[in-house]
């Protein structure tokens, strides 16, 4: 069984420590999702009405992605990988997810967050990984966190 560890990480970097730490626990290649347009610290300031983050999440937008994925029909499991933007996954993730053929692939999501939960996440990503099975989706907080992906 062959798997990938997908993830969009913003300014803190979090996002990205966990899934290299996945990726190294599980044996899975890594592969981070890299808008054409990188986010600036003015781009992620939610709290302006007028942040690219804010006008992406309201005007359902999607966001370019720098490149793609080499023979993504190798894998049978995909990690995805991202933080919390609006109880979801960042449009560029729905947008990433959107390129590929998810038929048969098993999807387990993590995520990370500064104070929000994972909410909805797997159900508002489904729509952009039509005929994978989301079998997890789990808020990471901290290492021991990553040991439930072991299976």
């Amino acid at each position: 069984m062959s798997a990938l560890v997908t993830y969009f990480t913003a300014e803190s970097g979090r996002t990205a420590k966990v899934a290299k730490e996945l990726a190294e626990i599980t044996g899975a290649d890594l592969f981070e999702i890299v808008p054409e347009k990188i986010y600036s610290k003015a781009d992620l300031n939610w709290m302006n009405p007028m942040a690219r983050c804010n006008r992406e999440h309201a005007l359902k937008k999607n966001v370019p992605v720098a490149s793609k994925v080499e023979d993504f029909a190798k894998y049978d499991v995909v990690y995805i990988g991202f933080p919390i933007w609006y109880g979801c996954a960042p449009n560029v993730v729905n947008t990433f997810c959107s390129a590929y053929d998810w038929i048969g692939k098993k999807v387990c999501l993590f995520a990370t967050s500064g104070g929000s939960g994972i909410g909805k996440s797997d159900e508002k990503l489904m729509p952009y990984v039509k005929g994978a099975e989301i079998v997890d989706a789990r808020l990471i907080k901290s290492a021991e966190d990553l040991k439930a992906f072991r299976k």
